[in-house]
């Protein structure tokens, strides 16, 4: 999935969704830095990519939270 698209499906989502999907992607960055350590991991372009994925959800998440405090 390109990133304007998860963007896009990121802000169609709820808070509760958003948590969810930011503590499943949480989950797999820990499962990653542990096959790291292990030293099982073959594509180490996947923790940087969960990263970036992990800041993009926090990002919508703070943008839904300001666009609710200025409409109350």
């Amino acid at each position: 999935m390109k990133t304007t698209e998860f963007v896009k499906a990121l802000r169609a989502k709820s808070a509760a969704e958003l948590k969810s999907e930011l503590a499943a992607l949480r989950k797999e960055q820990f499962n990653l830095r542990m096959q790291s350590a292990v030293g099982q991991l073959n594509q180490s372009n996947l923790v940087h990519d969960v990263r970036k994925k992990i800041a993009r959800v926090k990002t919508v998440m703070q943008q839904q939270a300001n666009t609710q405090a200025k409409a109350s």
